[in-house]
């Protein structure tokens, strides 16, 4: 199988979802060597991080956009599936900032918390509106929800009105 997940988060060191990721990723890379997994990486200015992976069948594919082009491409305008990016899989794992849409590949979305929707007051209004836009199409498209806590699975099943039995929680550290 081939699974893609979206790394870009990774530019924003030591905040709590590139921690995330970045334990999802070494995790994964330690104990799959079976599947292969197409990392996508994009940032402007920000190199791509250096990753504890040893296992040749993680790659990552890096490309210099800025979140904002992304942000508007695939929240706003929904337009260029994943796979003309990265190429043809049959998973892919969206984070905190886009929700790019796909070809044929099944979808996973992390859901970390529901801030900006708890609390869109104390959160920063572009921020709100990003993660509304995401979470507009991850409603639409996602068939699996990541959560990192059973808090953000409670969030999600009340504020979101999301299935339960469509989200699965995968806790920090694993």
């Amino acid at each position: 199988m081939k699974i893609g997940i979206d790394i870009s988060q990774l530019a924003y060191e030591r905040t709590g979802v590139a921690n995330y990721l970045t334990r999802l990723v070494e995790a994964l890379a330690k104990v799959d060597k079976t599947n292969e997994y197409i990392l996508f990486y994009s940032s402007l200015r920000r190199p791509v991080p250096r990753l504890s992976i040893k296992n040749p069948k993680f790659r990552i594919k890096a490309y210099k956009f800025p979140p904002t082009f992304l942000e508007r491409l695939w929240n706003k305008f929904h337009r260029f599936p994943i796979e003309s990016f990265i190429g043809d899989i049959d998973v892919f794992i969206t984070s905190d900032w886009v929700e790019p849409p796909s070809k044929k590949a099944k979808k996973a979305t992390i859901l970390y918390d529901l801030i900006s929707y708890k609390y869109p007051s104390e959160t920063h209004p572009r921020i709100v509106d990003v993660q509304k836009r995401k979470i507009f199409w991850a409603k639409k498209e996602t068939d699996l929800f990541l959560a990192i806590s059973e808090s953000s699975k409670k969030d999600a099943i009340e504020i979101l009105d999301i299935s339960e039995n469509k989200i699965k929680v995968i806790y920090p550290g694993v």
